[in-house]
């Protein structure tokens, strides 16, 4: 079983088709096919993420993200933060988070509070 590290295209396409036929027929967990498997994802995942990185969201689309995920609504939020109109000038980018509010939506949402500090633009009229 040798797997290396992914350097090129064709290396990457020849793992992706590779690593396909483990999604079609799943491999018995703790045999030499699922090591295969796990291998293989993880060379896949560090090639994907050097050459296509993916940006963390900023701190409002983390909250959106997070509330689409849970089914939680504005509502929600503005009962978190203490006020509807608060919660609305967040979403709608009229308002920074405070120190306070990271603290919150991550003690009480989870919400890794790096993804809240992030800076970010507001919309101004």
């Amino acid at each position: 079983m040798e797997i290396k590290p992914i350097r090129t295209e064709t290396e990457y396409d020849t793992a992706l088709k590779e690593i396909a036929s483990y999604f079609e027929n799943e491999p018995e967990p703790g045999s030499p096919e699922a090591d295969r498997f796990e291998l293989l994802a993880l060379v896949i995942d560090a090639y994907e993420s050097k050459h296509w990185p993916i940006d963390p969201p900023d701190p409002v689309e983390a909250i959106k993200i997070h509330m689409e995920q849970t089914e939680r609504t504005q509502a929600d939020l503005a009962r978190l933060l203490g006020s509807a109109s608060r919660a609305s000038e967040i979403i709608r980018r009229k308002r920074h988070l405070t120190i306070e509010m990271v603290w919150t939506l991550s003690r009480e949402w989870h919400i890794p509070a790096e993804s809240l500090i992030k800076p970010y633009e507001l919309d101004r009229p």
